[in-house]
This record gives C-alpha cells, structure tokens and sequence, in this order.
C-alpha cells in the first residue's frame, strides 16, 4: 500500500471547499459540504482506484465526514492564511483599478475569482476575470475587493 502522510486521529486542514460529488446523502450534487480552512480529523484511510490515498476527515464543526485526497489537506497546524474571497466567488472593485495609469476597471465593476493567491507579497490577493475586461486576467489584492451587493 501507498504510504498514507496522516493517520488516525491527525488533524489537517482542508485547502479547498469540498462540494458534494454525488457520494454524500441528503444533499444535492454540487452542494457545499466544507469550507477550505476547516480543520478536521483522520478517521479512516482508504485508496481509490489503487493509485490515491483517501482520507475521511471528521469534520466536527460541520457534524460531517468527508472523503479527501492527499493534495486538498495539509496538517493541521502548518501555517495557513484565511482569505475573504474563494475560487469562483463574484466581487466587486472597490475602487478604479489601473494599470500604467489607465484605469481599466471601474469602481463596482464585478468580477469572478479565478485563483487565491495566499503567498502573495502584502498578503492575499487574488486573480480575477471582470466582465468589464474580457480575455483578461488581473491579480488584485484583496483590500481591493469587496463583496457584491445584491440587486434587488
């Protein structure tokens, strides 16, 4: 058998949101089942397919237990930076964005996020596709960002 990095009883934080994948009861497909920074414990590991380590992570906060591979988990007390946006979340400048001083994105133009950079120099920041610039991807750090406000 491959070589499991966690067993029982380890806690690890998820690096990504896990979405029901058809395997979870009671909720649909696609569902959120838990927030990527969460922090759960090793119950079970498992493989699939012969060739991925798979781990259920209880997730005690949630009341769930979820099945994880080995790259959406890292221990639970590495070093971890929360951000306020994650992949596929719409947000809005919160201000002109420029480049070379020609504003190329409005104030409240809204965008998708399409990446979180966590290492980012000055802190998490994030790459963003606005609708107002398409075909183009801009990193902007997250002061930058806020949420989008409903219309009613």
């Amino acid at each position: 058998m491959m070589n499991a990095r966690w067993e029982y009883g380890e806690a690890v934080r998820l690096t990504r949101n896990v979405r029901n994948d058809g395997t979870y009861p009671g909720l649909d497909p696609g569902a959120p089942l838990v927030r990527r920074g969460s922090v759960g414990y090793v119950v079970d590991v498992g493989t699939f397919l012969q060739d991925q380590i798979i781990y259920s992570v209880n997730f005690l906060e949630e009341g769930k237990i979820v099945g994880c591979r080995e790259e959406e988990l890292i221990g639970g007390d590495e070093p971890w930076t929360p951000s306020r946006f994650e992949f596929r979340d719409k947000v809005q400048a919160a201000k002109g964005l420029s480049v070379g001083g020609e504003v190329l994105v409005p104030v409240g133009a809204i965008g998708e996020v399409i990446k979180v950079v966590r290492d980012a120099p000055g802190g998490v920041a994030y790459h963003i596709h606005f609708d107002s610039l398409p075909g183009r991807v801009l990193q902007i750090p997250e002061d930058a960002l806020q949420e989008t406000v409903a219309k009613e």
